[in-house]
This record gives structure tokens, sequence and C-alpha cells, in this order.
């Protein structure tokens, strides 16, 4: 007999457990179906986020930041270490035990709220008296059949392929091979200089790969501030070490014991070899095994389900949310829609705004921005003011050994409300929130500039860019 629920969710990622917490939190009998297994076999929640994705790639960050900086930090500090060894094993380790802590959380998070956990992959097969039902198969087999009266798709998204380039996690990997290497290889390829690529490319290069990134855009970080691009490219070059090549149209792959790629650059034929290559092209909506078509769930031409401002797909009480959906491919962005859908079921008016959302890069310096960029304002004939602070005075910055990098706000010239602001330097990923409520609160550059900021903290670069704004910076 089908068991009967409320909501069920279909996916375990950011979204899909959050919007399943929520749910049952505010009365609903829940469900979460999900199909992603661990490198152990075994069922683990928390999708490519907390399995391979976000978490593994943070940790990793860390570890090989904590070795780049014994080896060339800490004598300034007056740490002397001699001939200091990594183990690429004991890093894959550690980041295994943080994702096995993380994924049994979420585990103990739906028990702890009632919420139903479903191992298989959810489809749809369509709609009986108002409820939907959803078939659970797991192996190519049916393990349940459940219904609904709301259905969350959350089904998040996986590595977009290279045409004419299989993956097989040993020689050519994508990220779930990236976050699992147990050795050093010493050249490796990126094809991508998006954040998966920076990220892992930043990951090896640190621990001594020899590290080539290619990308096909002409621009670096396109979608961030010029200003910031250019510095982050000078920084990740010069003291990541990263080669990083734009404007690539890749040839040939040829894979053996090592890889080789013919690629053209300025109209000249180039080729790579190296030991391993990431490839890191970007992601795809995960739609697969949905039974989407079968109910006419509608899809645009790049296979995202459609969806209103509501989330709410055009099949009665199905909604979407996340990688699936249109918008940015961030888990916070999935997370906000999870809670919000949950709570428009329960007739509660909730908002995510897209304008306010911010982005980070955790290379060392990490980059984030929230907002417009200078070159959109520009684009867009709105009149501004900016202001720019270095982190170069920065006591904190210069106590922690990272006075590297730049605060920029943007406002508009008439009003003085901030319509953005971009961060390259230690923890842009923290200072980025001060931007955000800004945003969300339609702060001016004087609001903040009229906070006190603590001393010394990295925040005083936030409140000097304030100042700048109105070309009253006190330390530049």
């Amino acid at each position: 007999m089908s068991q009967e629920f409320d909501v069920v969710v279909i996916g375990a990622g950011p979204g899909g457990y959050i919007a399943a917490i929520r749910a049952a939190q505010l009365g609903f009998k829940t469900a979460c179906i999900d199909a992603f297994k661990g490198s152990d076999g075994q069922p683990a929640l928390g999708g490519t986020c907390l399995n391979v994705g976000c978490i593994p790639s943070k940790a990793l960050l860390q570890s090989s930041e904590h070795f780049h900086a014994v080896k060339h930090s800490f004598a300034e500090h007056g740490i002397n270490v001699k001939s200091p060894s990594f183990d690429a094993a004991q890093m894959i380790a550690r980041k295994d035990g943080i994702v096995q802590k993380l994924t049994s959380g979420v585990a103990f998070l739906f028990k702890k709220n009632k919420v139903t956990s479903l191992h298989g992959l959810g489809s749809l097969k369509g709609r009986d008296n108002e409820k939907w039902q959803i078939e659970v198969r797991d192996g190519g087999k049916v393990v349940d059949t459940v219904s609904a009266s709301h259905v969350i798709i959350a089904t998040g998204s996986r590595p977009r392929p290279l045409p004419g380039v299989e993956i097989d996690n040993q020689t050519v990997l994508d990220n779930t091979g990236a976050l699992a290497m147990t050795s050093t290889p010493k050249r490796l390829g990126v094809i991508g200089a998006g954040v998966i690529g920076l990220e892992m490319g930043s990951v090896w290069a640190r621990v001594g790969s020899q590290v080539t990134i290619l990308e096909a855009l002409p621009t670096f970080l396109g979608a961030a501030d010029s200003q910031i691009a250019r510095e982050a490219l000078r920084t990740l070059t010069k003291d990541t070490g990263l080669t990083i090549h734009t404007g690539v149209k890749i040839g040939s792959v040829k894979v053996g014991k090592t890889v080789t790629l013919e690629y053209e650059k300025d109209g000249k034929a180039e080729t790579l070899t190296v030991d391993k290559l990431i490839v890191a092209v970007g992601r795809v909506p995960n739609t697969d095994g949905l039974g989407g078509e079968a109910v006419n769930l509608q899809m645009d031409e790049r296979g995202f389900v459609v969806v209103d401002d509501s989330c709410h797909t055009n099949l009665p009480n199905v909604w979407a949310i996340g990688d699936v959906v249109r918008g940015p491919m961030l888990a916070h962005k999935a997370m906000e829609e999870g809670v919000a859908v949950a709570e428009r079921i329960a007739g509660q008016k909730p908002h995510v705004d897209f304008g306010s959302i911010p982005w980070v890069i955790y290379t060392s310096p990490e980059i984030a921005w929230v907002g417009k960029t200078e070159d959109q304002l520009k684009k867009e004939g709105v009149a501004y003011k900016k202001g720019t602070a270095p982190f170069a005075p920065n006591g904190r910055a210069l106590g922690m050994g990272q006075a590297q990098g730049t605060v920029k706000i943007l406002a508009d010239a008439e009003t003085d409300r901030i319509l953005g602001m971009h961060v390259i330097g230690p923890m842009a990923s923290e200072l980025i929130t001060e931007g955000v409520l800004s945003l969300e609160f339609k702060a001016a550059s004087e609001d903040i500039a009229r906070i006190v900021h603590a001393h010394p903290s990295l925040s005083e670069a936030v409140h000097e860019a304030a100042l700048a704004c109105d070309k009253r910076a006190l330390h530049g």
C-alpha cells in the first residue's frame, strides 16, 4: 500500500533537505527521496554539495593552504619547519571524515524533524484524486511507491560533459575524481576557469602540481567585476602558480598513460601534455529518471524545469528549486528557495531576491561579490560612485600575513544606495555578508561609513571603502 504524505521532496541536496526539514517544521507529513550513494556504495544524504562539491572542496583548499603556509609563510612568523612533507592520502581521508560527519548530520536532522528518508530515484507517475504518485526505484527495481499533495523537485545538476572526452575519474576527472586523488600529479590540466576549475587547480598547485587551466571564454571571471577579476588573475598566477590561458579553443584530447590536448589560442596551434586532466566546463540540470515527460512537466531548451517567480511549475502543486531551475547554481540559493517553497505551501509569503545572492570563489585570496558590477552599471547607464580600499594597510590583514586584495563598493550617485560590493582578499566569503545586508535593507554607503567596525578587523576595509565613496577615506 502506498505511503501518503503532505509533501514529498525529490532530491536531498542543500535545497532538497532544507525544503524537507522546513516543511516538517511547518507541520506537514514529509518524505525526501534521494538516490545518491557515497564512495562506499551506501546511501549518503546531502547531494553533490556535501559529498562531492562545496564541502569537500573547501576541506582540501584548507589543507593545501596550510601546507603552502608552512613552506612559504611560517618563517616570517619565526616558525621554522625543516623539510615539510605532504600526504595527499591523509588530506583525502580528512576530507572524507568531514563529509561523513555532515551527511550523517542530515540524517540526524531528518530523524529529529520526523522526515521520512527514502533511498532511490524518485519518478513522477501521475496524479490521482489530487495526490501525486511517485515511484521510488533503486538498482532498476521499484522499492516503494508514495503519494503526496505537494511535490518539490530538487534533483540538482551534474557535470557538463565535454564532447569526445570520456570521464573515467582515473586520468580524466570530473569534480568527483578531482576530490579523490590520493597522490599529487606532477602535471595537471584543467579545462574551465570557473569556480570548480580555479578551486581544484589551486588545491593541487599548492601541494606541488604544475597546473595549467584552459578557458574558452575570452575574459577571465567574466561574471565578476573586471577590476577584481584582473587583480585575481595577477594573484592566482603569481602567488598560487596557476598558468591560465583564456580564449582557448579545444581540439583533440588524446588519453593514454598521459593526456595530450591540442588547442588553439590567438590563432596559434598549441599542445599540452599532462598526467591528469580535470574537466570543469559547467553543470547541467539533472532530470534523468524524473518522469517529467510522462506527466508533461514543462522544461526549457536547456533542460531546466520551467518555474514562475514562486518556483511553481506548470503542474498543480509541483514545485522545483535549486540547480534544476533558472538562476545561479549555488547551494545557498537552493536552500533559500527550499525554505520559501515550504512556506508558500503553508500559505506564507516569503521572498528570495536574486539580486542580493552572494557569489564566492574560495581560492586564496578569496573572491566574493554581490549586486551589480561596475561594468554592468556602465552598460545600463546608471550614474554611480565608487569607493575602494586595499587590505595592504589593514592591521588585521597584516597580522595574518594576508594583506593582499581590495574591497570595492558601488553606490548610486544621487541616492547613495549601495548597488554592489566586491571583495578579493582574506575571508571575503565572510565580509561579503555586509554587502548582502546592505542590498537587502537598501542601505547607503553612508550607513556603512557611520557604523562602528571593530579594530583591528578585516571589516575595517569595508568601512574604509564606504568612506571612500564620499572621498573621505581615512587610511588611503
